[in-house]
């Protein structure tokens, strides 16, 4: 990138002390903004004056007033992402590592430490383990993923659908992902409430935090044993029997990588899918409409609201500069997913139509974007829209401005969607929702008064959907026509 004509700065720089007109005199050593603390309450309210006071590249604090770079351009965060000669994600040469700045006990040391995964390595090295993840995830079925979403979606509401009220992020956000994603490591069995917990508790950093990646390494790593012994066909034994020949130590850190990603940027964008649907009547409306589709409307909140604010860190390999900053070797940035997002040289009409407009940050870019998107997406897409599909009325039951968040550096999520909609009875877990209802065409077209017959008792609800049957076959007494057996196949079965 070629430098802006002033002379760029780097965070050695800023560290002196500001000029007393300086609007962010007194906020930290060197007047910079923290990333932390009361002024980080509203990260976004913050990264907009970050964006004001220094354009597409801001020099910020981390915990313990860590120096760091926080990169707010939609073009910049590309750049950064896209350059590996210039920019790494191994946190080994970061300088407040090698000078003690920041030690093992930082508060974010858990999120930017090095570990021997995909997305920390480079090279040969980067390209082995990622190729193995990537082979793993070209194995998994879109048809079967598909029928396991559909089948823990009717799971999950079964359980609160008669009550009339739900919270459809304790309820359900935060349990599709986790269902479906034990489905697809080849560990249906592990998939219940604590499973959940440990896993949240691990991925809000808390004082428990160390036991609950503890109890989830364990599964994993059992289940690594497992399939290593007893290959079967899902994304586990596809991973360890994969030509890079992965430890047993590496295939664990994968599926905890995978496991850990999917599942918080899954939960995440569920609900606020969800919210948005609930809260903007407008854009229910075109869902309802046909205007919009399940699938575009995921895009529009992946611009608005991304599962992931931010990702701790890349580091500058060399002396570089990144929009009119000058950025020293050992260096630390943030990838600013939000703030690009709305970067005003991208989108100048905050309120604009993206759909259909994939180019946000949402899941990165460049050799380390995010290999498992389109699981995400499918979980997002089938759920929600078997979601409304089961329960057409549901309304947001408290006021919208008493929606609570839980924010940090990482993400923003949301604490409760209470719910409330007219009881509805327990629905076969394997039974797409709305699919009886579609009548087959006459193959003779003959018009007819006929009442229709009432539709069958439905059949007893599963306790969970343990296994999935084969795709019923057609009524042999009536064949298909071609629009039923292509919602049979867009449906899954």
């Amino acid at each position: 990138m070629t430098p802006e004509p002033h002379s760029p700065t780097g965070t050695d720089d800023l560290l002196s002390e500001p000029p007393p007109s300086c609007p962010a005199h007194g906020t930290g050593p060197g007047g910079l903004r923290r990333l932390y603390g009361p002024e980080a309450q509203d990260l976004a309210g913050l990264y907009e004056k970050l964006r004001a006071e220094h354009g597409a590249v801001a020099p910020v604090l981390l915990h313990n007033d860590v120096p760091f770079w926080m990169v707010l351009g939609h073009g910049e965060n590309l750049h950064m992402v896209s350059s590996p000669s210039l920019y790494t994600r191994d946190s080994r040469i970061w300088t407040a590592v090698l000078d003690g700045t920041a030690g093992p006990d930082h508060p974010l040391m858990p999120h930017i430490a090095w570990q021997p995964i995909c997305s920390h390595a480079e090279g040969d090295e980067h390209q082995r383990l990622r190729g193995a993840v990537m082979g793993a995830m070209s194995t998994i079925n879109s048809r079967t993923l598909r029928r396991y979403i559909n089948s823990w979606t009717q799971y999950l509401v079964n359980k609160f659908c008669e009550r009339g009220t739900a919270d459809l992020v304790s309820q359900f956000a935060e349990h599709l992902p986790m269902a479906v994603l034990c489905e697809i490591l080849g560990m249906p069995e592990e998939y219940d409430d604590r499973m959940v917990h440990k896993t949240r508790d691990l991925l809000k950093g808390t004082e428990t935090a160390i036991a609950s990646n503890e109890y989830v390494m364990n599964v994993l790593m059992r289940l690594t044993v497992r399939r290593r012994a007893e290959p079967a066909e899902d994304f586990t034994s596809h991973l360890i029997n994969h030509p890079a020949g992965l430890s047993d130590e590496e295939v664990g850190q994968h599926l905890r990588l995978v496991l850990l990603a999917a599942y918080e940027a899954t939960a995440n964008l569920l609900a606020n899918v969800l919210r948005v649907v609930l809260t903007d009547p407008g854009f229910r409306a075109q869902l309802n409409g046909g205007q919009m589709t399940v699938p575009q409307a995921v895009e529009q909140s992946l611009w608005d609201e991304p599962p992931f604010s931010t990702v701790l860190g890349y580091f500058a390999k060399q002396d570089t500069e990144l929009g009119g900053r000058r950025i020293r070797k050992g260096d630390g940035l943030l990838l600013g997913i939000a703030p690009g997002n709305v970067d005003p040289l991208v989108r100048p009409d905050l309120k604009a139509n993206m759909r259909g407009n994939r180019s946000h940050l949402a899941f990165g870019g460049g050799p380390h974007e995010c290999p498992g998107q389109d699981i995400g997406r499918a979980i997002a897409d089938v759920g929600v829209d078997a979601l409304l599909k089961r329960l057409p009325d549901v309304q947001l039951a408290v006021e919208e401005h008493s929606l609570r968040w839980t924010a940090s550096i990482s993400s923003r999520h949301l604490v409760e969607l209470p719910v409330e909609f007219d009881p509805a009875s327990p629905q076969d877990v394997m039974e797409r929702p709305g699919v009886s209802e579609v009548p087959r065409p006459r193959p003779d077209w003959e018009v007819s008064s006929a009442r229709l017959k009432p539709s069958p008792a439905p059949r007893p609800v599963e306790p969970r959907p343990e296994a999935l049957p084969p795709a019923p076959a057609p009524d042999s007494g009536r064949p298909l026509g071609a629009w039923q057996r292509f919602l049979r196949w867009w449906r899954g079965y």
